[in-house]
């Protein structure tokens, strides 16, 4: 197949790889990439196209390629139960497979609805975890996942990566202390109102990568962590709490959820720090504080 040579939108540090990838992708499907614009550029490349209402989310991580599949897997799933939810773009096989890389094509959701609140969320994680829990998905591995990305991170400082791998073993031994009050359900295991788009017809989850069969306990943790560490509203929290009924910071568990989940947003930028170096400083702020057992200095998102 002859390639094209496209030019996608200017945006903050696309390495030209990704560049390629998608114009590649985009090729193969018979979409147009010119004008794309780079929105997110953590665990996946996410393009939104100027050309077709379509967003593009290419895996960086050979490692997780799995996550793919289970994307294509959780949106099916969400659909036949009615949970309200981004919709694949029809009429492909996917995943999408170009070459080495591998990638998910959704229908973009234009986000002219109201803003998503806590209670928003708390209402679609009470209906997903009521629905029946299904046989085909994976059960929740959260260290796994984080030591994926300790053995594809570049360009850290050795001890650095000593003191995270040390940090696994101590949160995998707290884990398995841990009795969860609330039933295995299928979980989206990244719930945060950045997940949540304000679509037109009512609020939608988005970015299921990380859907899985386990404890309801993980999708209440971030936007309790958010509030701690990020400094988001109270009331998105406590919104949440209501909605779905459940105060996950009143749990005695809630501490050891606390540091997995700061642990795992933490290590996320490893696998891309050589192509995204603006996420060092952030980086290393967070080490310290975790490192330090300090509980009060405030993260920034990484850019």
């Amino acid at each position: 197949m002859s390639m094209k040579t496209y030019q996608v939108a200017e945006g903050p540090c696309i390495p030209p790889e990704l560049e390629s990838a998608l114009t590649e992708i985009c090729v193969a499907v018979g979409l147009d990439p010119r004008g794309a614009r780079l929105i997110r550029f953590v665990n996946n490349g996410v393009f939104l196209l100027q050309e077709h209402p379509v967003v593009v989310r290419i895996v960086l991580s050979p490692s997780f390629t799995y996550r793919a599949f289970n994307a294509v897997e959780a949106a099916r799933w969400l659909a036949c139960h009615g949970v309200p939810a981004v919709r694949l773009l029809p009429g492909l096989e996917q995943p999408v497979q170009v070459g080495e890389h591998f990638a998910t094509l959704w229908q973009h959701v234009p986000e002219i609805g109201p803003v998503p609140s806590g209670c928003d969320l708390g209402e679609l994680l009470r209906r997903m975890h009521s629905m029946p829990v299904s046989p085909t998905f994976l059960d929740w591995q959260p260290m796994a996942d984080i030591r994926r990305r300790l053995a594809d991170a570049v360009d850290i400082d050795p001890a650095d990566h000593d003191f995270l791998e040390q940090r696994c073993d101590y949160l995998e031994e707290r884990l398995k202390s841990l009795r969860f009050p609330l039933p295995q359900s299928i979980i989206h295991a990244d719930a945060h109102l950045g997940n949540v788009i304000g679509g037109a017809d009512g609020p939608l989850l988005c970015d299921l990568d990380s859907l899985c069969i386990g404890p309801p306990e993980w999708d209440l943790t971030p936007i309790a962590v958010g509030r701690l560490r990020m400094g988001h509203p109270p009331d998105w929290h406590d919104d949440l709490a209501r909605a779905y009924g459940f105060d996950i910071t009143a749990w005695e568990g809630f501490p050891v959820l606390r540091q997995l989940r700061e642990l795992k947003i933490t290590t996320g930028v490893l696998p891309i720090l050589r192509s995204n170096p603006g996420v060092r400083d952030q980086l290393h702020r967070r080490l310290r504080t975790i490192r330090d057992g300090d509980l009060v200095t405030q993260w920034a998102p990484y850019s």
